[in-house]
């Protein structure tokens, strides 16, 4: 079991299954199971997946000031995160709606509310930064100021980009050169996603880059372990909804890094943890278990309980 502190947000989300991308007006469409309202959030869905597999995760996020921290654990929920760095200091909570279309194809409307302005407990953060083995960290604002703390408590910092943008660069360069994992999506992706990697790896230095490919799987790139790989989806499930699975990959990623010390054992283990997730609507939903793990990863892979080759 590692102890991880992850830091981002964490929101109010509707996901909407729609026939295609764009939307077609009509003045009213009335289809059963096709709006699933949940809490997600990058952040959120990490500190669930990671709680899942067995860690302690310290959560650090922001919501709006009329919601109390039990909000992040609705009634019925298997894993219940520690509210104490929860902080209702925002206007409102976060929002975001997602539409679902065809080929999983997605176009999302997020309100960040007041969040880009609204500061974080810094004395928070460093006195639960000494416990950590790891520090997650999403590129929210409020999360600027903890990469300088992180890394004089010299702990290594992981970082989920989300989408990648030219336009960003400035925005982004911090958390890149801090990052010591660096999870990077291809949804704004036009070029070819090895050069893409070794452009980012010999930018920013990152010790380990996982490029997220969708359907196409991901590109691995290890300095330490000298791999520079791409790796095929694996399928454990139906495809039901694909929001929340690069949030589902990374985080399984870093257990099985942080527990085996090996990035294809964890890359391996991700793949199946994501593929199993997109069957299930809602970010939060649908987490194997490492049991489920072991035995869909000697169904796949020849090497059955070898995976570290």
């Amino acid at each position: 079991m590692s102890k991880f502190l992850v830091a981002g947000i964490v929101q109010r989300e509707t996901i909407v299954k729609v026939d295609k991308i764009p939307v077609e007006y009509e003045p009213l469409i009335s289809r059963p199971n096709t709006i699933n309202i949940s809490i997600g959030g990058d952040a959120y869905n990490e500190s669930l997946a990671l709680e899942w597999l067995g860690n302690e995760v310290d959560f650090m996020s922001m919501i709006g000031w009329y919601d109390t921290p039990d909000f992040i654990n609705p009634y019925g929920s298997e894993i219940r995160l520690k509210t104490d760095y929860v902080l209702p200091r925002l206007q409102e909570t976060l929002t975001e709606v997602v539409l679902c279309g065809e080929n999983w194809k997605q176009q999302i409307f997020e309100d960040m509310k007041n969040i880009r302005d609204t500061p974080y407990d810094h004395k928070l953060f460093e006195e639960r930064v000494k416990e950590a083995d790891v520090v997650v960290l999403s590129n929210a604002n409020f999360c600027r100021p903890l990469i300088s703390l992180a890394q004089n408590a010299g702990k290594p910092v992981a970082v989920n980009l989300r989408k990648y943008a030219a336009e960003t660069i400035s925005y982004n360069a911090e958390f890149l050169f801090a990052a010591d994992i660096l999870y990077l999506s291809d949804d704004n992706l036009e070029g070819d996603p090895y050069e893409f990697v070794k452009e980012i790896a010999e930018a920013y230095t990152p010790k380990i880059v996982i490029l997220g490919m969708g359907s196409k799987g991901v590109m691995l790139y290890s300095k330490e372990d000298d791999i520079f790989a791409p790796f095929n989806t694996v399928k454990t499930n139906q495809v039901v909804n694909t929001v929340g699975a690069g949030n589902a990959l990374f985080s399984c990623f870093l257990h099985y890094y942080y527990k085996t010390g090996d990035a294809i054992c964890a890359i391996k283990n991700a793949l199946l943890f994501a593929s199993y997730k997109i069957g299930f609507v809602g970010t939060s939903n649908g987490f194997m278990t490492e049991e489920q793990i072991e035995q869909w990863r000697s169904l796949i892979w020849k090497d059955g309980g070898n995976i570290l080759k």
